[in-house]
């Protein structure tokens, strides 16, 4: 989590040095060249300034989110953030192992699914062999969760 947290930082203080640095040189540079009504560079320049600002909220926004999450009230024996599971597919008849990660972490093709993400918004909060079915793009699919380590196990394994 804490690199996440890095990743964000670093596009915040990147986004943060566009709007205060750059933007204002371009939009400057823009506005030399006359009529605002009809100069491209000066309206891009401005809608540039605005998407900016705007993810800039964002970021401030998830950072502040992701700084909330207390992992000591994270659950010891229920899926939640970190949580690494093993799941049997009723339906298919195979295992899967996933691990629930923030969106920004998020890669299913690795293995790390979003905690909002169709199938792990349906695990968080279950239990070892609990069923689990989720309506995901491709239709229904029905789990039983075989395996949980928690975020606490984890860190636990790796001291």
């Amino acid at each position: 989590m804490e690199t996440v947290r890095e990743k964000l930082r670093e596009e915040l203080k990147q986004l943060e040095d566009e709007l205060h640095h750059k933007l204002p040189k371009e939009i400057q540079k823009a506005r030399e060249f006359g009529d605002l009504r009809e100069n491209a560079e000066y309206k891009a320049a401005l809608e540039r300034q605005s998407i900016v600002s705007a993810r800039i909220g964002q970021l401030h926004t998830r950072i502040r989110e992701l700084e909330s999450i207390d992992l000591d009230k994270l659950p010891t024996d229920r899926i939640a953030y970190g949580s690494k599971v093993v799941l049997y597919d009723l339906d298919r008849d195979t295992e899967i192992e996933y691990r629930l990660v923030s969106s920004e972490e998020s890669d299913p093709d690795n293995g790390l699914i979003s905690t909002s993400s169709p199938i792990g918004q349906a695990l968080m909060g279950k239990e070892e062999g609990d069923e689990v079915r989720v309506k995901t793009p491709k239709g229904l699919r029905n789990f039983e969760i075989a395996e949980l380590t928690t975020i606490h196990d984890i860190v636990d394994e790796e001291e």
